[in-house]
């Protein structure tokens, strides 16, 4: 009976592309235009079954919502060098366009917080440093990303796993400083300064040694251990007009974390 009622005008093939159906207003009357890609097919009224009408038109509206959101970022986690703790995200393939919201919370709250100065954002990290820092405290961040304002536009949030500054944070390597005096070389090590600022006004303690290695051209390596932050010990034993050269590394031994060496330095003795 249905076919009786259905009258094609024009139709080419296609594939892979979503319908669309339009509402015709004639002359001779009024009817309906399914266009799916380059196809088109007109659908005239007269008996034809209502259920098709509605389900057709459930099946644009559907569509139009489905191909306004937004692809979503991958890849969000933290990235905390010194306490610095940055947001960072991938963005999607081949969208240059996109703009992001980020959002944090602390781990058992459920409100979630928006990042000042991270809504609306083309860039793929935003600094949490300033609401993540409290050393006790675990922390979570989420972001989305939309083409415009519209909230149809938004894509799915996408949540970081659980972060601690206290326990995910890189500590970079101290800074080191060379002199040579009658006792001999004196080795200066400095803490540097974000990780200083946070062990000395934080409630909890954060243990730090630092390791100095001194280099000999001969490649065999002689290690020094002192306790952050003493600041200085003295190399009395040095031969007179003798290249000698160190590096340090940052070991936080309650963590389990161990920084990369820093660069070396060298000085020749008088």
């Amino acid at each position: 009976m249905l076919k009786k009622h259905l009258v094609i005008v024009h139709m080419d093939f296609c594939k892979n592309t979503w319908p669309v159906i339009y509402k015709l207003r004639t002359e001779r009357g009024s009817g309906w235009l399914l266009k799916v890609g380059g196809c088109r097919v007109r659908l005239t009224v007269g008996k034809m079954n209502r259920v098709l009408i509605g389900g057709l038109l459930l099946l644009n509206i559907a569509t139009v919502a489905v191909s306004k959101v937004s692809p979503a970022p991958a890849h969000v986690k933290f990235d905390s060098v010194d306490f610095k703790n940055v947001l960072r995200w991938m963005p999607p393939a081949n969208c240059s366009n996109l703009r992001y919201d980020v959002q944090w919370k602390i781990y058992g709250d459920a409100q979630w917080r928006d990042v000042d100065g991270c809504q609306c954002v083309r860039k793929s990290h935003c600094d949490l440093s300033g609401v993540t820092s409290d050393l006790q405290e675990w922390y979570y961040a989420r972001v989305r990303a939309s083409s415009s304002s519209s909230s149809l536009n938004k894509s799915a949030w996408i949540l970081s796993p659980r972060f601690s500054p206290r326990w995910d944070t890189k500590i970079s390597a101290p800074l080191l400083r060379l002199n040579v005096s009658e006792q001999g070389i004196v080795v200066r090590v400095r803490t540097p300064q974000p990780v200083a600022r946070k062990m000395q006004n934080s409630r909890l303690h954060v243990t730090l040694i630092y390791v100095v290695y001194l280099l000999n051209e001969a490649g065999k390596e002689e290690m020094f251990e002192l306790l952050c932050c003493s600041g200085k010990f003295v190399m009395s034993k040095v031969e007179h007009r003798t290249k000698y050269c160190f590096q340090a590394q940052s070991v936080a031994e309650l963590q389990g974390h161990r920084s990369a060496r820093g660069p070396k330095k060298c000085i020749t003795t008088t």
